[in-house]
């Protein structure tokens, strides 16, 4: 089978060192004229003029990145099988659509408004009481066109800094941490999900995943598993899924989704029983839904902006390297590192003793490390 993918950077990349092992082949069609897949074949087409030889190359068509514009999948799914359905795709692009269905679905979500101008944008954060988050509705990811207000006379710079004609203000939420919860759904609706991972971000970007997340209690993992299979159900959905969420005292809260494989997932490459990656191509191809289970526990850092010492960590006998063959750049994800333990103060201890090798990692906190 031949499957086409949308996009062409790491995500792609590592369906296609998952799909290999399943005598897939892979075709990338890039609309950025940057790709970093590295494998495969890929197609640039910037202009839009190449999707007819795209589509005669593949049996299937996928994604590795919702930012991709609508109507080129809608266009290859009245031709061919494509998996996430483009509806899914839709709903993921625009912050409105995706807090309304979440809303129809009964996943509860932080009281919110929507701004078109400076002015609105004051007076949402006046209805709502700051601290308020402002997003643009529409293009936003790894905390880009976002602001916080912390006082409603902050809108003027808040509405400049963003540069969107409309914004989702959202009354900030108290939460404990920030946790995600990873589901694949096949083609005959079967549906398996993993364990819930425990997120940590600075400046915006996921920095570690520690999984399954410690402390949780069962109903959490229950709760997150009934929000995410409501949402696979709702888009008649294939493939793999991610739900983005807050725990606090009264439950869960959701933040938003991601209709593709995700960097809180990494993890699953060593530990779980099948990664995200893999059940993503089982899942888009017709197969059956692979294990999900943990090994063990795990706890995935992400190598941003330059690569440290990677010879050090390749000599920790816990940890594995992914790079995805990327030239340093302030922000850029240019790899990842699972580490695998027995226990969660091992896992601990083996985060900080790797992180220590990579420039500019934040200090390694979560709820493992800040009792009470």
């Amino acid at each position: 089978m031949r499957i086409g993918v949308l996009g062409a950077g790491q995500l792609g990349r590592m369906l296609a060192l998952a799909g290999y092992p399943l005598a897939k082949d892979f075709v990338f069609y890039d609309m950025s004229g940057s790709p970093s897949a590295g494998l495969g074949e890929v197609i640039i087409d910037r202009d839009g003029q190449y999707l007819e030889d795209f589509l005669s190359r593949v049996d299937r068509v996928t994604y590795e990145f919702e930012h991709l514009p609508v109507d080129v999948a809608e266009k290859l799914a009245k031709r061919t099988t494509v998996h996430p359905s483009p509806r899914a795709l839709q709903v993921c692009q625009n912050r409105e659509a995706e807090k309304t269905l979440f809303g129809q679905l009964g996943i509860p979500t932080p009281e919110w408004k929507v701004a078109d101008s400076a002015d609105s944008l004051r007076a949402a954060a006046e209805a709502l009481g700051c601290p308020v988050v402002a997003k643009s509705i529409t293009e936003g990811y790894d905390g880009k066109g976002q602001a916080v207000l912390k006082t409603p006379d902050d809108a003027d710079d808040a509405w400049a800094g963003i540069g969107h004609p409309r914004v989702i203000v959202e009354k900030f939420v108290n939460f404990r941490r920030e946790v995600s919860i990873i589901a694949v759904r096949g083609e005959d609706g079967d549906v398996a999900f993993y364990p819930i991972a425990e997120n940590t971000h600075h400046e915006g970007i996921l920095r570690y995943s520690i999984a399954p997340a410690p402390g949780l209690e069962s109903h959490v993992q229950q709760d997150a598993e009934k929000y995410i299979k409501a949402l696979l159900n709702e888009l008649n959905y294939v493939g793999v899924l991610t739900l983005e969420l807050f725990e606090t005292t009264e439950g869960l809260v959701a933040n938003e989704m991601a209709p593709r494989v995700h960097n809180s997932g990494h993890w699953t490459i060593e530990g779980a029983m099948t990664s995200q990656f893999e059940n993503h191509i089982r899942a888009v191809s017709g197969h059956a839904l692979g294990n999900v289970q943990a090994r063990g526990l795990s706890c995935m850092i992400n190598i941003i902006g330059e690569h440290g010492d990677i010879e050090r960590i390749l000599e920790l006998p816990y940890a594995h390297v992914h790079l995805y063959n990327k030239g340093e750049r302030p922000g850029r994800k240019l790899g990842h590192v699972n580490i695998l333990a027995d226990s969660y103060e091992e896992l601990v201890w083996r985060v900080r003793n790797c992180a220590q090798f990579l420039p500019g990692s934040p200090e390694f906190k979560s709820t493992l490390t800040t009792k009470g």
